[in-house]
């Protein structure tokens, strides 16, 4: 058996369920759990599913959690073997309004960080209506403006340049050992380089970016986002109106690719945020599961009950 099996094993022996979602041309693997309101979780690069499931055995007594793969993640299928440029953040929520749905939910909240956080900004956009709340975790977003491309941030951000190269997926993925040095350099020095935080599953990302085309299936994002990100570098991106759905915020204060001072500008894109700083990296999620599971339960409850009581 090998890591992820075991890991798949683990989730499942604690009742999570896996299961492959047909959409369009795309089938999209989801995992779930629980019952109540639904919660939608959209995870980051370099992660897939499973980096909600201590998140999910922490909720699962009050809401029903859904984990997909996104896009070229995971056990979701890859569209084309070949470098594709389709997979923005617009393509990536029509993925998941389909996703939802499939499953009957026409209103439901949203937690998601990095890639996924950049899916609940066009998911926002596009059918506000439909979402309960969102809860954010560590957030690109347009404010961070030309700072995120600032000299001294380079040494953060040369890897969204190296991943949209059409020959990257095949250099990191040319051996088992080339391609676990690469991941683990992201998984433990976003989380403050603490190797602990992933360490126990490490063989099992390194057993899922193995299968063909998730390795390219991720550098796709880098490669779709790539227009975007460098208007927001050059301040040209067209301004769009601020975010109406309620929004909450966790910022890991040790966070080394966006940096809780670059927070400043949400007011700017969002029309009631608030936010927490806590003592993580990146990986909010993963690091501090309790504190996650403590705020989800405290905004979408007041949300739920709000709508409720209507």
């Amino acid at each position: 058996m090998t890591a992820l099996e075991k890991a798949f094993a683990e989730a499942a022996a604690a009742g999570i369920t896996q299961q492959k979602i047909d959409i369009g041309g795309l089938r999209v693997n989801i995992a779930r759990f629980g019952k109540g309101p639904p919660l939608l979780l959209l995870h980051g690069w370099p992660e897939f599913w499973l980096v909600w499931r201590p998140l999910m055995l922490r909720l699962g007594d009050s809401f029903e959690l859904i984990a997909p793969d996104l896009r070229g993640c995971g056990d979701t299928a890859k569209p084309t073997p070949e470098p594709d440029a389709s997979a923005t953040a617009e393509r990536h929520a029509l993925d998941m309004f389909a996703v939802m749905d499939a499953l009957g939910h026409d209103r439901f909240g949203v937690i998601g960080g990095d890639l996924g956080a950049y899916v609940m900004q066009a998911m926002s956009h596009r059918q506000p209506q439909r979402l309960t709340g969102t809860l954010y975790l560590c957030t690109p977003y347009p404010g961070l403006g030309h700072r995120y491309g600032q000299p001294g941030h380079l040494i953060e951000v040369w890897y969204q340049y190296f991943q949209q190269l059409p020959w990257a997926a095949q250099l990191v993925g040319s051996s088992r050992e080339s391609c676990r040095l690469y991941f683990r350099h992201f998984l433990d020095h976003w989380s403050g380089d603490d190797p602990a935080v992933f360490g126990d599953l490490l063989e099992a990302y390194v057993d899922n970016f193995m299968k063909p085309g998730n390795i390219q299936g991720g550098f796709d994002w880098y490669l779709s986002s790539a227009p975007n990100r460098r208007l927001w570098l050059e301040g040209k991106l067209p301004a769009q109106p601020r975010i109406d759905v309620p929004s909450r915020f966790l910022w890991g204060r040790r966070d080394p690719l966006i940096a809780p001072e670059w927070s400043d500008r949400l007011k700017d894109y969002w029309s009631e945020p608030s936010i927490r700083f806590v003592e993580t990296g990146h990986y909010v999620h993963a690091e501090a599961p309790r504190i996650v599971a403590e705020e989800a339960r405290g905004f979408f409850g007041k949300l739920i009950n709000r709508t409720d009581a209507r």
